[in-house]
């Protein structure tokens, strides 16, 4: 599939309550901020990049304060109406965006990679199941959704991913770097 047909969004509408303050706005050891870094990830394999569930972005779907599924559905409704297959995603706390993980994900269906379920997948066409599930009486957690829409795993245990959960982690990451 073709990268013009694929939006790329970056889940940034966390609360950051492990963190302390906006993740999102932490700086990196370059400078530059953790979603600064989640941008640049995606944008080589998308047309467009939005960020998801912030200010400036586009907002939480149906309501503020969602979670990722907020902010998925946001990406998904987007993509129908911009005329994108689909969305990649990432959060903006994950640094790095590994050259290959697009070729694994894409694919029939929805599909995360395996312990970081918001590295996915997900098909335009996925937007009004999304708007049901988070209709329905759920806790609206994104392991339900995947449940829900039997979502591919995809394993890949060569790659060593940082998550950015706490500020000792910014710290680890550019030990390691």
């Amino acid at each position: 599939m073709a990268a013009e047909r694929i939006l790329g969004a970056v889940l940034a509408g966390g609360r950051s309550s492990r963190f302390g303050s906006d993740k999102a706005m932490a700086q990196m050891p370059d400078g530059r901020t953790l979603i600064d870094h989640a941008m640049a990830g995606l944008a080589p394999h998308v047309a467009q990049v939005v960020i998801c569930g912030r200010a400036g972005g586009l907002p939480d779907r149906p309501a503020p304060d969602m979670g990722p599924l907020g902010g998925l559905s946001a990406a998904l409704h987007h993509a129908l109406v911009q005329g994108f297959d689909g969305v990649l995603t990432t959060g903006c706390d994950m640094p790095l965006y590994p050259a290959e993980l697009p070729a694994a994900l894409i694919g029939e269906g929805a599909a995360i990679l395996k312990g970081q379920q918001l590295l996915g997948w997900w098909p335009a066409t996925l937007a009004p199941d999304l708007d049901a599930h988070l209709a329905a009486d759920n806790n609206r957690s994104i392991h339900g959704w995947l449940d829900r829409i039997g979502a591919r795993v995809v394993d890949m245990p060569w790659l060593a991913l940082p998550n950015i959960n706490r500020p000792e982690d910014l710290t680890h990451w550019a030990e390691d770097d």
